[in-house]
């Protein structure tokens, strides 16, 4: 007898249930966050990246600019030289000025200047543009301060380990994210442009020593000779021109 034909079993195709409304969206909500967050990185990596392209740039910019102008009075030194003339020197237009003396025998006049120089502790250290009323100032506090031109390397060695800013009434260490958070009005978004503003006397000089918290220094190395003597008596206090240089040095 021939074999019965079994009937094939018709099998339904299996339908897929669709997922549920809000796990679609959540999963797009998801999926549209983290491409926002790699998008968003990468626009703040890339702003980092150009400014610290525009960072070094000024530095470069304001390094020849200053070796320009070594450069301009070598020239006109060698022309006086071989002339047989005189070549002066330009004054200084910035000062470092160091409180080396205490409180003690001191009229309220002096207290009051100090107090306006930002200069209310012992071995404190700021910066002042020199005109007719800041000669002036220091004159008549002479016997408590010491003071001088300082050079681009004193000032830089000086804003990288000792500096501090003021910002939102608080001391806090120099960076440049804080730089740029409160200067970023005047265009001075790193140290390079501090340093540039101080030594040249720029344009805003006020603003950014206004910015800068006054430099705390320590006794110097050897300590002081004759804190009641004038300096070119032998002494501490007064002016020191070029040679305040070697003072900071001992004190940083």
């Amino acid at each position: 007898m021939a074999p019965k034909k079994v009937a094939a079993a018709t099998t339904k195709p299996i339908t897929k249930v669709p997922p549920p409304e809000r796990r679609v969206k959540a999963q797009k909500a998801v999926k549209a966050s983290s491409l926002g967050r790699i998008k968003n990185c990468r626009q703040r990596k890339t702003r980092k990246q150009d400014k610290v392209r525009e960072m070094i740039k000024r530095y470069y910019k304001y390094r020849r600019f200053f070796k320009s102008q070594l450069a301009i009075r070598a020239g006109l030194r060698r022309d006086a030289r071989i002339r047989g003339n005189y070549f002066v020197e330009p004054e200084a237009k910035v000062a470092i000025v160091i409180r080396i003396r205490g409180i003690n025998d001191m009229p309220p006049k002096p207290k009051k200047i100090l107090q306006l120089l930002r200069l209310r502790q012992i071995h404190n250290a700021v910066f002042v543009r020199l005109n007719k009323a800041t000669l002036n100032m220091l004159r008549l506090v002479s016997p408590w301060i010491a003071w001088g031109y300082p050079s681009n390397q004193t000032i830089r060695r000086l804003m990288y380990k000792r500096g501090y800013l003021k910002f939102k009434g608080q001391r806090k260490q120099i960076t440049n994210d804080l730089i740029e958070r409160a200067l970023h009005k005047y265009n001075i978004i790193c140290m390079e442009d501090l340093i540039f503003q101080i030594t040249a006397c720029g344009k805003r000089f006020k603003a950014v020593n206004r910015f800068l918290w006054p430099f705390k220094l320590r006794s110097p190395k050897g300590g002081f000779f004759a804190k009641r003597r004038h300096f070119v008596e032998g002494g501490d206090f007064g002016n020191r021109e070029n040679l305040i240089n070697a003072l900071v040095r001992r004190m940083m």
